[in-house]
């Protein structure tokens, strides 16, 4: 009876031991999961701390970058500005300069304007005096045959012409004469003319009282004299 109890007592405690070999069966393959899950993790947590460490690295290289560029990027707006100042008094200064020098046209287009206008005027004048010192015209003087023309010429150019002339035409036409006068009393007589009774006369004259006449005629009663003076009251003719 005593032997059944112990042997019973006996099963009991194998009963429970295997019952607890088996928790610790369960128990190590809990804690090699665990371990193996905590390796894992340890695991996981290396990569996440060198991914952070990276970032960290990669934070302060962009901030280092970010820094730089802050710092390029003021340096050329300085830049920037400066050189817009500067832009700003070179483009004053030219303005100012071109304004001068509009200035400076504007009076030279006056002064050129008057210097024209003075030329202009000089030029009238001695385009007159020379009109006035070439020659005095006499057109269209009709004389009749036998009759006697005598000018006396006056006028104040820079030849200083005056005195006078006389000269003869015989014929009923009618005469062109060109006279011109040098000196005291001297004449320089040209006369043309073409028909019945029209002459032709050339009279040219130096010093005092001296003539020089060319004339000349065609047609009937016509004359071509040529007469030469030198000196006082000599002449020469050719008829």
């Amino acid at each position: 009876m005593e032997f059944s109890g112990m042997y019973s007592e006996y099963e009991a405690l194998q009963t429970t031991a295997g019952r607890h070999a088996d928790d610790l069966r369960n128990a190590k393959h809990e804690i090699s999961e665990l371990n193996r899950h905590v390796q894992r993790l340890k695991a996981e947590i290396e990569g996440v701390k060198k991914q952070c460490a990276n970032l960290k690295a990669k934070i302060a290289e962009a901030e280092d970058r970010g820094e730089l560029a802050l710092k390029d990027a003021r340096q050329k707006l300085a830049d920037l500005e400066d050189a817009a100042q500067k832009a700003k008094q070179e483009m004053a200064r030219q303005l100012k300069k071109y304004q001068e020098l509009l200035n400076v046209k504007l009076a030279l287009d006056i002064e050129i304007a008057t210097y024209r206008k003075l030329l202009e005027g000089e030029e009238y004048r001695l385009a007159s005096d020379a009109a006035g010192a070439v020659n005095i015209s006499v057109i269209s003087s009709h004389v009749s045959r036998g009759s006697a023309a005598c000018s006396g010429l006056g006028y104040r150019t820079g030849l200083n012409l005056g005195g006078g002339s006389c000269f003869v035409v015989g014929g009923g036409g009618s005469s062109n004469i060109k006279s011109a006068s040098q000196g005291d009393g001297s004449s320089n007589i040209k006369s043309a003319s073409q028909g019945d009774g029209s002459s032709n006369i050339e009279s040219a004259s130096q010093g005092d009282g001296s003539s020089n006449i060319e004339s000349a005629s065609q047609g009937d009663g016509s004359s071509n004299v040529e007469s030469v003076d030198h000196g006082d009251g000599s002449s020469s003719s050719v008829n």
